[in-house]
């Protein structure tokens, strides 16, 4: 139900990105839990009252190691499969391709980029592959941008999303300028004029907002560890803190992104299901009267 002039979205996607999985879950460094913070995030995703789709942008293990697909695709299945909603697996600059397809995705292994639409309720939704193999920074091949191009020629009844794992978008933090995607402009090019809505991305591992090809882009942060931006930019260092996912919610005429913190403290007793009962029997006048207008305060 809305209480304002918008509709309700039509799509909920929750949007995850840098789980790191590794083989046997040592610390990643020494120090960081990868698999605990991954299913800490996953508890916190599966309380929520609907998602049509999860989306993880890339980054999906940390090495490339075969146990750590299956253990990813234990761990996030049986949660996709109870809310119901299919799982988009994007390949990132720390996935084996080989090992992705075989053991996540359960293809002949192969070196070949990992790209894929589907379609979640009218709703497109692309995955590309920005890894380069053997390297870091990213880029959209030939091959890719080609398909790109002729799955877009036809537009879907609700648009369509691209995710992939390398933002285009630019970084404050220095090293993310070596790591970027290199091929922007041509990416661009094809997305611009098309259906496409929003692109979703990771690899920063902190959350932001900008525009790309002239629609909105949101990079998620990581389950695995956040990169503490507060700091100076040449002294920015990762930190086991600040776990988030987006909730990518699809309107008619736009797309928002809502940042959520894995971690959580007990509700407040004001908003509690009855006084939202109660506010949904009102009349709109009603609800401006009694949630809108300010009560004015006793002097003192």
């Amino acid at each position: 139900m809305s209480f304002g002039q918008h509709a309700p979205a039509s799509h909920t996607l929750v949007h995850i990105s840098d789980t790191h999985l590794l083989g046997a879950n040592p610390r990643l460094g020494g120090t960081i839990d990868v698999r605990a913070n991954l299913q800490a995030m996953l508890d916190r995703i599966e309380r929520l009252d609907r998602a049509d789709a999860i989306i993880i942008t890339g980054d999906l293990t940390d090495l490339g190691e075969p146990d750590a697909y299956r253990e990813l695709k234990r761990l996030v299945e049986p949660v996709a499969a109870r809310m119901a909603a299919p799982v988009l697996w994007v390949a990132g600059n720390h996935d084996e391709r080989p090992a992705m397809r075989r053991d996540l995705l359960g293809e002949d292994p192969s070196e070949r980029a990992i790209y894929t639409a589907i379609d979640v309720g009218g709703l497109r939704v692309i995955a590309l592959d920005s890894s380069v193999p053997g390297w870091h920074h990213g880029r959209i091949d030939d091959e890719q941008l080609r398909w790109l191009r002729e799955t877009l020629a036809a537009p879907a009844p609700r648009g369509t999303i691209v995710a992939l794992h390398h933002p285009p978008l630019p970084s404050h933090v220095p090293m993310f300028d070596i790591l970027e995607l290199q091929n922007q402009a041509a990416l661009a090019d094809v997305i611009d004029g098309s259906d496409v809505r929003a692109v979703l991305a990771g690899h920063l591992h902190y959350s932001m907002s900008g525009s790309f090809a002239g629609v909105p882009a949101f990079v998620a942060a990581a389950s695995c560890y956040t990169m503490d931006v507060a700091r100076p930019p040449r002294r920015i260092n990762g930190m086991d803190a600040g776990q988030t996912f987006h909730l990518v919610h699809v309107y008619d005429d736009q797309i928002t992104s809502t940042v959520v913190p894995v971690d959580a403290a007990d509700p407040a007793e004001v908003f509690t299901p009855e006084w939202y009962e109660q506010v949904e029997r009102m009349t709109p006048a009603d609800r401006l009267e009694f949630f809108s207008r300010k009560r004015p305060e006793p002097l003192a």
